[in-house]
């Protein structure tokens, strides 16, 4: 009976398990396209739902404390089915036009999912790295779904290789910090009191293979290939629900197991912030490819949510978990715009000079673009704001202000490259005579919904603030 109620309280994660196991065997049928896709966004609404409800419940733990269900557990869960259903949604008319269809790819986001969902709720290592694992093979296909094309089967290689690399690194800092606790809990971790070599070195590897996973530098060399080779609904996909997932158990590890030692993390965190806030917005400057820009783009933003996490307050976890919810509404938005716009067969429309006069050509998606793109500099008062604001506001509680300027001087400079495509798109002449595509009608609803929701929230960021001040 404990069993039967513990799947019932994770049921979020058991409902797109099931989805993937079944859409797996229509794809082995060879069900139409359209099947696919709407049995794998039913089952995953209907996740999302239940995780909907799941958030004015209390923490607690199930599967004999090896997760957590409830409070911030079903917050990291939302965000991450609000991610996965939109990428699917997106996904459809992208595989389609590019000639890439492969039914499996549905199934294959679905268990990404369903390592994202453990990842982002688990309270042992040991379900921490259940959860990585199956997220991160899951993407190494995903990566490379796009078969004909080389650069997809160059990124699906280089992730592969330097994840393994960097499980490494995360396996060995989990075996020392058994030995360090005698336990893979994290509470157990958290109860340390002798603090040796063995729990100093475990907590440096384990972070270290974290740094990886989020995009840290300088352990962020994977991704701007990654980001550019893989298709770009992924791309979106890889930028905003596993990003969460990673974080969200970053706080868990570092308020559960970590929480004793926050002086010393927080020093090697602020570092670490000062450098990916800086790297990502300098290299970002100097991008003629649009998704490899919003790559190194995705690079700084990690740097702004290390910035709440260095605070190592509860007001910094909540600004993290804020500013998550909003990278992943306004960054999926744009992935899907630039995925539109790239659906012209011969012409590689993610470099920016063929976004040369795109404004005009297709208005109302360049609309959404300019929404997301506004927001993503933080621009009041749009969703981005607020993220921005609430994490540096964290920063500056907990006495890091110099921190927060550097934050605040960083997002100034971004706004260069993200006008710029709008420069392009709008005070540009086109060079090359083309018809792009119309936009279908799924297509075009989410990323409206995507553009009302980054203006919407933007301008009542209370209505998720409240909502995570209940946890």
């Amino acid at each position: 009976m404990e069993l039967l109620n513990d799947i019932n309280l994770y049921l979020p994660a058991t409902v797109i398990a099931i989805a993937g196991l079944v859409v797996m065997m229509l794809s082995a049928f060879r069900a139409s396209h359209s099947t696919v896709l709407w049995t794998s966004v039913s089952f995953t609404a209907v996740a999302l739902a239940r995780a909907v409800a799941d958030l004015g419940t209390e923490t607690q733990l199930v599967f004999h404390d090896m997760a957590a269900v409830g409070g911030m557990a079903a917050f990291g869960t939302v965000i991450i089915l609000l991610g996965t259903i939109f990428t699917l949604l997106l996904s459809k008319d992208y595989f389609e036009k590019v000639g890439e269809y492969h039914s499996e790819v549905y199934a294959i986001i679905l268990f990404a999912t369903v390592g994202m969902i453990v990842l982002a709720t688990a309270t042992n290592l040991v379900t921490v790295f259940l959860g990585l694992e199956t997220m991160s093979i899951a993407l190494y296909v995903l990566a490379g779904v796009n078969k004909t094309d080389k650069r997809s089967i160059e990124a699906a290689l280089k992730y592969f290789l330097l994840g393994a690399f960097s499980t490494g690194f995360f396996l060995y800092g989990i075996a020392l910090l058994y030995g360090a606790a005698g336990s893979t809990s994290l509470e157990a971790i958290g109860a340390v009191t002798d603090k040796g070599l063995f729990y100093w070195a475990g907590a440096a590897l384990l972070l270290t293979g974290f740094f990886f996973k989020i995009s840290a530098v300088p352990f962020h060399m994977w991704t701007p290939d990654v980001y550019q080779g893989s298709p770009t609904p992924i791309t979106g996909y890889m930028a905003t629900a596993a990003k969460t997932a990673g974080f969200f158990s970053l706080i868990f590890i570092l308020s559960r197991a970590l929480g004793t030692s926050v002086d010393q993390w927080s020093e090697v965190i602020k570092v670490i912030a000062v450098l990916t806030m800086v790297f990502g917005n300098i290299i970002a400057l100097v991008q003629t490819n649009v998704k490899r820009m919003l790559a190194y783009s995705s690079i700084a933003h990690a740097g702004y949510v290390l910035v709440g996490l260095a605070a190592g307050t509860e007001a910094g976890y909540t600004a993290v978990q804020f500013y998550l919810f909003a990278y992943t509404i306004m960054n999926i938005g744009a992935f899907g715009v630039i995925a539109y716009y790239e659906r012209y067969k011969g012409l590689d429309l993610t470099e920016l000079d063929n976004f040369a006069g795109l404004g005009f050509k297709q208005p109302m998606m360049a609309v959404m673009l300019s929404i997301f793109l506004f927001s993503l500099v933080g621009i009041p008062p749009l969703l981005g704001f607020a993220g921005k604001y609430l994490v540096f506001a964290a920063a500056v509680q907990a006495n890091l202000i110099s921190l927060a300027v550097i934050g605040v001087l960083t997002s100034a400079a971004a706004a260069y490259y993200y006008l710029r495509v709008m420069v392009y798109m709008y005070m540009r002449d086109a060079h090359t005579e083309f018809e792009l595509p119309a936009v279908g009608l799924t297509y075009s609803l989410v990323i409206g919904f995507l553009a009302v929701l980054t203006v919407a929230l933007g301008v009542m960021p209370w209505t998720v603030a409240d909502l995570l001040a209940a946890f």
